[in-house]
């Protein structure tokens, strides 16, 4: 049972995170090409100086989509701890924004499917972020990226 390489949820996860509104047209990159594989997607933004603001944003948009449902614990677990670890990759282990004075600017992509050999694996939820972190003054953030990977 191995992972299918041109199955991978986190590095289509990324790419969609990665693209800005104006490249994601003309990109290369096939929505269509997810819709095949049979895996659930969406993307958003949110910007805060609040973890928890951030959070809320990527589960509502998971539930607005229908890529989770939230009347199943496990499946919003599964989001939730794929959300957190991607926050540890943004905040560089520590998910502290507001109260040690950093903000947030991020595009979000969550991709769910089935992305190993056996389909007895069962589904896999990934969350991507890329964006800026810095103190809240425009111009003193830096680029910062994430990845979270969770079975459901």
């Amino acid at each position: 049972m191995s992972l299918r390489i041109e199955h991978r949820i986190g590095k289509m996860a990324m790419q969609l995170a990665l693209l800005e509104e104006d490249e994601f047209e003309a990109e290369d990159f096939s929505l269509a090409r997810l819709e095949k594989l049979g895996y659930q997607y969406c993307r958003g933004k949110v910007g805060s100086m609040d973890a928890h603001k951030v959070v809320a944003a990527i589960e509502t948009a998971a539930k607005k989509e229908q890529i989770i449902d939230g009347s199943f614990y496990r499946e919003a677990h599964a989001l939730y701890h794929a959300i957190i670890e991607a926050m540890q990759g943004v905040t560089r282990g520590q998910v502290q924004l507001g109260t040690v004075l950093r903000t947030v600017g991020l595009n979000f992509a969550i991709v769910r499917g089935c992305p190993y050999d056996s389909e007895r694996e069962g589904e896999w939820i990934a969350v991507a972020l890329y964006g800026t972190i810095g103190a809240p003054v425009r111009g003193l953030e830096h680029e910062t990226l994430g990845l979270g990977i969770n079975h459901i």
